[in-house]
């Protein structure tokens, strides 16, 4: 870009000095033709001229290159303006995406926090392992306890259950024996009855 605003700027800095030229040639020329005249002081008068003439060249030549030369300068200012640019954008972005990065990563902690919390919130409502070690031993004790009271109880109607059969058989023979008695009885008091008839 710098290359092809040199180029342009020296062909039109080429036409500047060359039209600068040809004026002062014009002017030396017109000049130099009083130069033939008789009058010295018409001569120096001249001379006067063409310094003067060859003084605007130089000043207009010298202005032309401290504009040009600042122009070079104002280019390889904007130049570095816009590599620092440039980099500021690609730094940016680069800071972007790192900051979206750590933001993934702050919403991860947080969620991870937040379960973390939720368990522990949980986990505060249930007893610790001893003391729901020392409930399972409480437990298993009571559990044992209950376990011979059934036994016992277990035996205890068996037990019964013997005893009442034992019971119903007994009242069973003595009611029979009963049955009998008075059976025999009758029997007895059938015999006598006759007897105290026929006397």
């Amino acid at each position: 870009m710098t290359k092809s605003f040199d180029s342009v700027f020296l062909s039109t800095e080429t036409e500047q000095e060359t039209t600068e030229e040809s004026i002062c040639c014009s002017k030396l020329s017109l000049n130099g033709a009083t130069l033939l005249g008789p009058r010295k002081k018409g001569i120096f008068t001249q001379y006067q001229r063409m310094l003067g003439t060859l003084t605007q060249c130089e000043f207009s030549l010298g202005k032309t290159l401290m504009v040009y030369d600042m122009n070079l300068r104002e280019m390889e200012n904007y130049e570095k303006i816009y590599s620092n640019i440039e980099q500021n954008i690609t730094s940016a972005h680069e800071k972007i995406a790192e900051c979206k990065k750590e933001i993934q990563r702050a919403k991860r902690v947080r969620k991870n926090r937040q379960e973390y919390d939720a368990l522990a919130k949980v986990i505060q409502h249930h007893p610790d392992r001893h003391e729901t070690l020392k409930q399972l031993e409480a437990l298993d004790k009571e559990l044992q306890q209950l376990s011979n009271i059934k036994e016992n109880v277990d035996a205890k109607l068996e037990l019964r259950k013997k005893q009442f059969h034992v019971l119903l058989s007994t009242i069973q023979e003595l009611q029979q024996t009963l049955e009998n008695d008075e059976k025999s009885d009758t029997d007895d008091n059938n015999q006598q009855s006759p007897t105290e008839s026929a006397e």
